[in-house]
């Protein structure tokens, strides 16, 4: 019994470790962008870039708050989605499910949609939970038993209670301004801004140190955020996994659900086919091609069902 812990322990662990997570890549972004500082205070012509790198950088945070506004929209488009009429039969236990749900969480019941597919996945989305989104599969309706389908929607009710989608806008945000500062000093290497005559003004030993510190970051710095941006996305789903035990008092719900999940993708046939983009919203990967665990937007279902066992 030592080893077990409350799913309130287990919550608070993974927020603590997503906020690490964030921490990791804000001192990342600050050294990329000091190193790119001590450059543009030898070179002149840099600067010049570094204000075009700033046009981008605000161009991308537009991108990304038009699409964490619209993120509800761009996600049900992308799979097809339809709204569940609550007054159809086959939808009626679903609409109850998420109404119990909605009540056991203290939040307002999000809009319901079905995706066309036999897989068993579901996923949430929108940017608060006065303006969520509740989609699951139509092979969750047919293979999953009501205290199944319970636990899958109060995992993707978590996902809105925690504001999920805002903290990995956030993320996403700082990892798009890494990206793009890596890239933009790249480019102006690449076409002589810091080798082709600019004004230096004294102190080369240091420009070549700057120099080589902004080369080794702008390469590093996109791969260390990216993972972990992927490594935020998986400690989510052990937290939405915590928060369905805690919604439903039954893990063993969780736990069924997730070995019939494990159990669908491992069936030799054609799965849907999902955009990279919305797959780390969904409870489990619908991709199921990444090259190492590194790579995943999820943990692996055995290492969920076993933090699941141990609460």
């Amino acid at each position: 019994m030592a080893d077990r812990k409350s799913f309130y322990d287990q919550i608070d662990s993974n927020k603590r470790n997503s906020w690490i997570l964030v921490f990791v890549v804000m001192v990342t972004l600050g050294f990329l962008t000091l190193a790119i500082g001590g450059i543009i205070a030898y070179n002149w012509n840099v600067g010049v870039m570094f204000i075009f790198l700033m046009f981008a950088s605000v161009f991308n945070i537009a991108y990304i708050l038009y699409t964490y506004y619209n993120s509800d929209k761009v996600a049900l488009k992308s799979v097809n989605a339809y709204e569940a009429d609550p007054n159809h039969p086959n939808f009626s236990q679903l609409h109850h499910i998420i109404e119990e749900m909605a009540i056991a969480g203290g939040m307002p019941k999000p809009r319901v949609y079905v995706m066309p597919t036999q897989d068993i996945n579901a996923f949430a989305t929108g940017r608060d939970p006065e303006h969520s989104v509740v989609c699951v599969t139509e092979g969750c309706l047919m293979k999953l038993n009501r205290q199944e389908l319970q636990s899958v929607i109060a995992h993707e009710m978590t996902h809105i209670r925690n504001y999920d989608i805002r903290f990995v806008t956030l993320v996403a945000v700082m990892v798009g301004l890494v990206s793009i500062i890596s890239q933009m000093f790249l480019r102006s290497l690449w076409y002589g801004s810091m080798f082709g005559g600019g004004r230096r003004r004294g102190g080369g030993g240091g420009n070549v140190v700057f120099l080589l510190l902004g080369i080794v970051l702008a390469i590093v710095a996109p791969l260390i955020v990216k993972l972990v941006q992927l490594a935020i996305s998986r400690k989510r789903e052990y937290m939405a996994d915590g928060g369905a035990v805690e919604l439903t008092r039954y893990p063993e719900g969780m736990i069924s659900a997730l070995k019939k999940i494990e159990a669908d993708y491992a069936q030799p046939r054609k799965h849907s086919e999902v955009s990279a983009a919305v797959a780390p919203m969904f409870l489990a990967d619908p991709t199921k091609h990444r090259i190492t665990s590194l790579f995943q937007t999820h943990p692996p279902i055995a290492d969920r069902i076993k933090a699941l066992q141990a609460m």
